[in-house]
């Protein structure tokens, strides 16, 4: 453990960065810019303990045996769609559908509860917003197999759901951060329609898998040897290659698995929403939604990237952000990709992903949403997301065996 004299010297070389960051002379100046990009670096790279019931619940109103809940009006809850509601601290949710009413003078926004599991809805008041509609494959009636991953930080849980007529190509669920395998749940009906088995992965530091030795997300840095192994264990049990489904930094994480893992050549496409191209840009973001300096953000990501940075930022080693700006790396980018992504997501910017694809068109295609904000693009027009899916994955597959229809 670094003793206080250590800290110190650390901070206070943190602290001469910061004066020439913020362009200021006090001490003071330089050590609240310190402090604020400290946290904002801490941030990025700590995996949350557990969702936050942050969406408070109105009322829940009895239509005979159907229920109506009515919610606080937010830019999320005011959007069509089919949407999961978490509460009791994550353990119990309901399905969400059509929006009934909105009365924006009330802040409020009335929908259709299709199932609720686990718990009472009519006791909650309040919880959180997901894209998530299902906890587990059996709330989906999906078949599956609990299979466990051996990752280099030790041995994490996973579905195999299989298809009901299995070609050689697997399809790999990379979920975002702060989410769980769950995720990869909405895409599993379109690989399946497609012959592939699914296999639904944790990773390290997401509260399923086990946590890295710093407890801190690579960014995708670290986590693509975990998707390594799961290609390994898909190769043990008959597939001949994969496509890697990743949502938001399990996008990122997919890409760099793609370019550096040593089983890559049996990534035949990859299929990602609202990945992470350039998390330079997405700090950027980030720092100006919570109205932070621009300079109190590239202070941020300066201790994420430099060595003297890890003793603040937890990170056993820097994050190489050049390595993940798959902008300037475009024609690097050899794998079939198809990114949808909607041009209102308020978390990761769109506009590196239209980049790519204008450099790279040989190797990307990007399928626009709108409305659908972050990663909810299969929410807000799930024909539209499959059927885009369907018809990009289905060529490409057949090269490779797909069972004929």
């Amino acid at each position: 453990m670094a003793t206080s004299d250590q800290q110190s010297s650390a901070w206070l070389k943190w602290g001469a960065l910061g004066a020439a960051a913020a362009g200021a002379g006090s001490l003071a100046v330089v050590t609240a810019t310190a402090g604020l990009a400290a946290y904002f670096a801490r941030r990025v790279v700590t995996p949350e303990k557990q969702r936050v019931d942050d969406l408070a619940i109105l009322a829940v109103i009895a239509d005979g045996p159907k229920l109506q809940v009515v919610l606080e009006a937010t830019a999320d809850t005011v959007i069509e769609g089919t949407y999961g509601l978490y509460f009791n601290g994550s353990r119990a949710h309901a399905i969400i559908g059509p929006i009934l009413s909105y009365v924006p003078r009330e802040g409020s926004v009335t929908r259709e509860v299709l199932a609720v599991h686990g718990g009472d809805l009519r006791t909650a008041t309040s919880g959180s917003w997901s894209g998530n509609l299902h906890a587990n494959p059996d709330e989906a009636g999906l078949p599956y197999e609990d299979v466990t991953l051996e990752l280099p930080v030790g041995r994490a849980p996973a579905w195999l759901l299989p298809a009901p007529n299995p070609g050689p190509t697997w399809a790999i669920m990379v979920h975002g951060r702060g989410a769980t395998r769950n995720e990869g749940l909405r895409a599993v009906p379109t690989a399946h329609r497609l012959g592939m088995n699914a296999l639904l992965m944790s990773y390290r530091n997401d509260g399923d898998a086990p946590a890295a030795p710093d407890g801190r997300y690579g960014l995708g840095v670290t986590e693509w040897a975990d998707v390594e192994a799961a290609i390994d264990f898909a190769l043990s049990r008959g597939a001949k290659d994969v496509v890697l489904f990743g949502n938001s930094m399990g996008g990122a994480i997919s890409l760099q698995t793609a370019d550096l893992a040593r089983n890559r050549k049996h990534v035949l496409a990859m299929v990602l929403d609202a990945p992470v191209i350039n998390w330079v840009n997405v700090l950027a973001h980030q720092a100006k939604l919570n109205k932070l300096p621009d300079y109190i953000g590239r202070y941020g990501q300066l201790m994420l990237t430099h060595p003297l940075g890890q003793r603040i930022t937890g990170l056993a080693a820097p994050v190489n952000f050049k390595s993940m700006d798959w902008v300037s790396r475009a024609v690097e980018l050899r794998t079939p990709s198809l990114i949808l992504h909607s041009i209102d997501d308020d978390f990761v910017p769109y506009e590196p992903t239209a980049e790519l694809a204008k450099r790279n068109p040989e190797m990307v295609t990007f399928e626009p949403f709108s409305k659908a904000r972050h990663t909810k693009e299969w929410n807000v027009d799930p024909v539209r997301w499959e059927n885009v899916v369907e018809a990009w994955l289905r060529p490409r597959l057949g090269r490779r065996g797909l069972p004929r229809e």
